[in-house]
């Protein structure tokens, strides 16, 4: 038992226990809506934003938690919102537009990053550095989690309407544009909340993993976004374990067990693995 708990004796474990635990469930939930929209590549589009945004704060008033966390947001805001204005002021259609414009944005905080004194902090927030959390990068995630789930939990009915049936929600006063603005919004505030434990490279990971392999075994919205939570939380803080016993880099075993979630679902899903596909497709025959 000693094994297991040893980890837990240090202060920059149990700060990053906490972290994961409220990332991933926060991700975790939020995958759901990622899911069911089907934006699963603009949510990577956005993710490579992130960078342009830490690179420009930190050049212009230094490193700190605050400026990374800032400059990431209104980057990816800035990029997503032009996007948007292009594709409706133009023939260019909005998921192209994001490509153009996310290139750009990443290729131009590489550009920055040749004029950055600090590279081997730099690295942290590229990658993730869980374990190396401060009590206000603590307090600054749980606020940002908080946010994030308040507003899905309050507003999940009008979402879930936006999202299976837009034409309805939209004959029943619901806002469907700005539903879609906020969405975005919020997914944008999961990417940047997760770059600490994952990098903004693999952060895409959290949003969509959780989700996609709960959708083998969920029956309905709520099962899946709640389903999603609960895995990406479990899986977050078990890679807090796995990478201090086998001194792995944090970041990436969260996103290779999430990765192996997602593969055991596939082949094992209750509801819709290909196992159970393939063997409805040829039963057993008995003499």
């Amino acid at each position: 038992m000693s094994f297991f708990l040893e980890p837990l004796s240090y202060e920059f474990v149990q700060r990053a226990v906490w972290t994961a635990a409220v990332v991933g469930f926060t991700n975790g939930f939020l995958s759901g809506f990622v899911v069911m929209r089907r934006s699963a590549l603009v949510v990577g589009s956005l993710s490579h934003t992130l960078l342009p945004g830490i690179a420009l704060a930190i050049l212009l008033v230094g490193l700190t938690t605050a400026t990374a966390f800032v400059g990431a947001l209104l980057s990816a805001m800035l990029v997503g919102l032009a996007a948007v204005f292009v594709s409706r002021t133009s023939r260019i259609d909005s998921h192209s537009a994001l490509a153009v414009l996310y290139t750009a944005a990443f290729a131009g905080g590489l550009l920055l990053l040749d004029h950055i004194p600090t590279p081997m902090e730099l690295e942290h927030w590229l990658f993730g550095n869980i374990l190396a959390l401060s009590d206000g990068d603590l307090w600054m995630s749980f606020g940002a989690a908080t946010l994030v789930l308040v507003t899905l939990i309050s507003l999940s009915r009008p979402l879930l309407l936006f999202l299976f049936e837009p034409t309805i929600a939209q004959s029943q006063g619901i806002p469907v544009r700005g539903l879609g603005y906020l969405l975005t919004g919020l997914v944008i505030l999961g990417l940047v909340v997760s770059i600490q434990a994952v990098g903004c490279i693999l952060s895409v990971a959290m949003l969509v993993a959780p989700a996609a392999a709960m959708l083998q075994f969920a029956n309905s919205p709520l099962t899946l976004v709640w389903g999603g939570a609960i895995l990406g939380s479990t899986i977050s803080v078990a890679a807090i374990f796995v990478s201090y016993w086998l001194d792995l880099r944090v970041g990436a075993v969260i996103v290779l067990l999430l990765a192996a979630a997602v593969l055991f679902a596939y082949l094992f899903g209750v509801r819709h693995g290909i196992l159970r596909l393939l063997l409805q497709r040829h039963p057993t025959r008995h003499p």
